[in-house]
């Protein structure tokens, strides 16, 4: 844990591990929870820039943002 103020590419690893953790939880929740009940317009495609990519980065950026609100409590 020693490391952990040591920096990749300007970022500390803690703050990659939650970055990290916000794509796979955000992911997660996206695929597993909300797919089946969006409509058509709102599934992701694989390989496509659509509707479905903005909403699996919105879902991914809310977890982010409660990981940080946790983080500071």
């Amino acid at each position: 844990m020693a490391d952990m103020g040591r920096k990749f590419l300007g970022i500390t690893a803690r703050r990659w591990m939650e970055y990290t953790a916000a794509i796979l939880i955000g992911n997660a929740i996206y695929y597993f929870s909300l797919v089946p009940h969006l409509p058509q317009a709102f599934r992701h495609r694989e390989f496509l820039l659509d509707w479905g990519s903005a909403t699996d980065f919105v879902v991914c950026l809310g977890v982010y943002g409660l990981i940080r609100l946790g983080a500071k409590v």
